[in-house]
């Protein structure tokens, strides 16, 4: 039999969700701005599901929006927790609404091996643990970003980025020596360095998810 042209199939992608908690686009274009800044090829190009639940109620222009965060070279495929205005008006520019992740069934996760890096991650180098787990005997420098569909151990500083869970494992966790990060990231959900300075922790410590929000746990020396 001939090999179909098109064939229509299951699969399990990662999308990071932005939340819109704010109407005012003023507002929301100077701080997605300071946050681009920060790690713009995290956010290049990176495909987004906007989060409306804080302005369900709320008059917003979404085409603006949209063409605030397009002209940001982020890429918009769909939308969740919407008013039925908002809804409608994804749809007549061929945006898809999306099921929160409460609705949405999880994806059986495969198992996973071990990578071990046994070296200092230096700015400008990136290194990926595919299905796997990720242990590095070093630091990781700032610019280098280290990225596991698992969990990523530092047994050293980590001062670049780190994204743990790529492929959607929201059980997976960041542990460092020293927790100095540009932006730290499980399952897509993300802080960046100011948010990590909040718990002042520039020591041993663990990020992991509580929820859909991240938090960090101080660890023994």
């Amino acid at each position: 039999m001939a090999k179909q042209n098109l064939e229509l199939k299951a699969t399990s992608f990662t999308l990071s969700v932005l939340h819109i908690n704010h109407h005012d686009l003023d507002l929301i274009a100077a701080e997605l701005d300071n946050k681009l800044a920060q790690a713009p090829q995290f956010f290049l190009g990176a495909p987004l599901v906007l989060n409306l639940s804080a302005i369900q109620h709320t008059q917003i222009d979404f085409y603006a929006l949209k063409q605030l965060l397009t002209d940001r070279n982020l890429i918009i495929v769909g939308i969740t927790d919407a008013s039925k205005e908002q809804i409608e008006q994804a749809k007549e520019m061929a945006i898809a609404v999306v099921k929160s992740g409460k609705q949405a069934p999880k994806a059986e996760l495969p198992k996973r091996a071990t990578k071990i890096v046994k070296q200092n991650v230096r700015s400008g180098q990136q290194i990926y643990a595919q299905n796997a787990d990720l242990i590095i005997f070093g630091a990781v420098g700032n610019g280098a970003e280290v990225i596991a569909d698992g969990s990523i151990h530092i047994y050293g500083a980590l001062r670049g980025k780190a994204m743990a869970g790529a492929a959607g494992d929201n059980q997976s966790v960041i542990i460092a020596n020293s927790l100095e990060a540009e932006l730290v990231s499980i399952a897509g959900q993300y802080w960046l360095t100011e948010h990590l300075q909040q718990y002042a922790l520039n020591q041993r410590g663990c990020v992991r998810l509580d929820g859909e929000s991240l938090t960090v746990e101080s660890l023994p020396q």
